[in-house]
């Protein structure tokens, strides 16, 4: 009995160790700018400029079914996989998006980097582009994100948008702002698009 109360407690020390350390390096990682325009029933209406995206496109199956094999072909492009062997830092959010032909996962690349300083990737099928400015809804929500939430969530910003008068544009994207094998305070966003002419 004695052992196994000192085997738990070990467990827990490791556990709430490891749980400070994924917490210290996301607040360490650089997130995308946006501006917070204003707060609405439930949701928020932000601005995003444009950013420079890393971008892979995989066939539809969902979104977790592709998560692991596209976030692999994401990082190894970062993590040195480009023509000049660069490492490039990590930061926050990663994009996920779904449509009828594909499901995409997008890294957004630091700020300090534009178009004509970075490497370019050695897997072919990563894309680098700008992403789209404009307004979008966002909805902030914890955990892990399924497919199954992933759709309430979606449901969810859509019914409170449309409520709140707005019209949607395009694509629901999830945004994650964790790694993999984070287990507490896990932080995801559905974001869309939205006609916003600074009225409402």
């Amino acid at each position: 009995m004695k052992v196994m109360f000192i085997i738990v407690i070990i467990a827990i020390i490791v556990f709430s160790l490891f749980a400070y350390m994924s917490y210290a390096t996301n607040k360490k990682t650089e997130r995308q700018k946006f501006d917070l325009i204003k707060n609405e029933n439930g949701f928020e209406i932000r601005f995003y400029p444009k950013a420079i995206m890393a971008t892979v496109a995989s066939v539809k199956r969902g979104h977790q079914k592709n998560a692991n094999q596209n976030f692999k072909r994401l990082a190894g492009y970062i993590f040195g996989g480009n023509r000049e062997d660069k490492k490039i830092p990590m930061t926050a959010p990663v994009y996920m998006e779904t449509d009828t032909d594909a499901n995409r996962m997008s890294f957004v690349l630091p700020s300090g980097y534009d178009m004509n300083t970075l490497p370019h990737p050695n897997d072919s099928s990563i894309t680098l582009h700008y992403s789209d400015e404009g307004y979008y809804a966002a909805l902030r929500f914890g955990g892990f994100a399924n497919d199954h939430k992933t759709a309430e969530k979606e449901n969810e910003l859509r019914e409170l948008s449309a409520k709140a008068g707005y019209e949607t544009i395009g694509n629901f994207i999830r945004l994650g702002y964790n790694a993999p094998w984070d287990i507490i305070n896990r932080e995801n966003e559905i974001i869309v698009k939205i006609r916003y002419d600074g009225v409402k």
